[in-house]
């Protein structure tokens, strides 16, 4: 699954190729990893970048169990018996609190002493919508609901931070080297190759991150619509404005009235593009398109890799939606 750093700087010229995906991955066990009962040691995630590291940084030595099948919500992830078994079996237990309240129950009841969770890794940012004492005249990363201003977050029990951090290759980096470590501290024979997994995984979010800033330095437009607020770590990295249709749940139900007020943004500000996601449907972004004469493309959140997504592993995604941000916001 591993693509070459020289692949991703190819990719993030200015005209990228992507690579389209027909995998399935982002769910499930693996079927290129070894079996736990193999392994130096085993990792239990539940949303796919988080498996993608893991992955990367152990190698053909660690197991990767991923809880999340392919194709599901992840927001929305019920553990069996045997999952909640294999949290407790985990070495480590690679998570984000706040994004899927069973794996939260879980690694607390089940692996405390494996949890390697981001939130305590990183700095999350605070939710779209959480924060009433942002500067509104600061458009940036905000959404805008059902009057314009600021959508309540109704929907799954993320607190006020948001999870989605993996769309910052920033905070990834941090990650990776904080997994790097943990997995070295459990198994001293690996770490050398756990440190150089980490530096090389470190190397290709370096890649994206270049051609992130490079292809969004200059942009016509700098609004991002979107059917629910997961990009505010990519909108507020680069500068843009994240407006979303609905709150950070992804299935939350936007009222008529908050499509109405998105519509007359996006003619307002002559709008080109509606992005929906690889697990949203698309009826919201289609009704807001057909109102406006707006395009309807995909700007994936990386939540799993389906055959929607514009490419097949992380580093082929980001710079898919890199493709369809440059394309959309008119970038040079």
């Amino acid at each position: 699954m591993r693509t070459p750093i020289a692949r991703a700087a190819a990719l993030g010229a200015t005209t990228l190729l992507i690579v389209t995906g027909c995998g399935t991955g982002g769910g499930g066990t693996n079927e290129d990893s070894v079996s736990p009962a193999d392994a130096d040691l085993t990792v239990v995630t539940g949303v796919y970048p988080l498996e993608w590291l893991a992955q990367e940084i152990g190698g053909d030595g660690v197991a990767v169990v991923q809880l999340t099948e392919p194709g599901t919500e992840p927001h929305d992830l019920e553990l069996t018996g045997r999952q909640i078994a294999e949290v407790s079996e985990a070495d480590i237990a690679f998570y984000v609190q706040g994004l899927q309240p069973a794996v939260d129950e879980a690694v607390s009841q089940e692996a405390e002493e494996a949890a390697l969770d981001v939130a305590d890794v990183v700095e999350l940012r605070p939710a779209a919508g959480a924060d009433d004492d942002h500067d509104h005249d600061h458009d940036h990363g905000h959404d805008h609901g059902e009057d314009g201003g600021h959508a309540e977050d109704d929907g799954h029990d993320h607190g006020d931070l948001d999870p989605h951090f993996w769309l910052d290759v920033e905070l990834m980096k941090e990650s990776a080297e904080a997994l790097a470590e943990r997995m070295g501290e459990i198994d001293p024979e690996g770490a050398d190759r756990y440190q150089e997994g980490a530096e090389r995984v470190v190397g290709e979010l370096s890649t994206i991150g270049d051609a992130y800033e490079d292809g969004l330095a200059t942009c016509e437009h700098r609004e991002v619509v979107v059917g629910h607020t997961a990009f505010t770590y990519l909108t507020e990295q680069y500068d843009l404005e994240q407006i979303g249709v609905s709150g950070v749940d992804p299935e939350t139900e936007p009222s008529p009235a908050q499509i109405a007020a998105i519509t007359d943004v996006v003619r307002e500000r002559d709008i080109t593009t509606i992005f929906t996601e690889p697990l949203m449907p698309a009826a919201t972004a289609d009704t807001i398109a057909a109102e406006t004469g707006a395009r309807v493309e995909v700007l994936d959140p990386l939540e799993g890799v389906t055959d929607r997504s514009p490419g097949d592993d992380y580093p082929s995604i980001m710079l898919g939606n890199l493709d369809a941000l440059t394309a959309a916001l008119s970038c040079e």
